[in-house]
C-alpha cells in the first residue's frame, strides 16, 4: 500500500507540475509626479514678478494667490516669489486677502 500512495502522489505532483500556470500580471509602477524644484534667485523671480504683474493686469481687479496661479499658470509658490518681488518694489498691495495691483 505504501507503494500505491507514493505512486498517486508522485502523479497529483507530476499533473500540477503539468499544468500551464497562470500568468499573473503585475500592475505597472506609477511613475512618481516629479515636482519641479522653484529655483529661487534675481532672474526667476523677476520673471514671476512679471507674470504675477502681467495677470493682476489682465484681470484688472484683487485675485487670490491661487486665482493669480491658474491665470499665470505658475505655481503658487512661484506666485508668492513674484509677489514678494513687487510688494519690495510697491508695485502691489493687499486687500481683503487679495492682491491688487497698486
Amino acid at each position: 500500500m505504501a507503494e500505491k500512495k507514493a505512486t498517486k502522489a508522485a502523479a497529483t505532483k507530476a499533473t500540477k507540475a503539468a499544468a500551464p500556470k497562470k500568468e499573473v500580471k503585475k500592475a505597472a509602477p506609477k511613475a512618481a509626479a516629479k515636482k519641479a524644484a522653484l529655483v529661487i534667485n534675481a532672474e526667476n523671480a523677476g520673471f514671476k514678478a512679471g507674470d504675477v504683474y502681467q495677470a493682476l493686469a489682465t484681470a484688472e481687479k484683487a485675485l487670490t494667490v491661487a486665482e493669480i496661479a491658474k491665470a499665470a499658470k505658475i505655481s503658487n509658490e512661484e506666485v508668492i516669489l513674484g509677489a514678494g518681488w513687487l510688494l519690495k518694489e510697491g508695485k502691489i498691495a493687499e486687500a481683503d486677502g487679495k492682491i491688487v495691483l497698486a
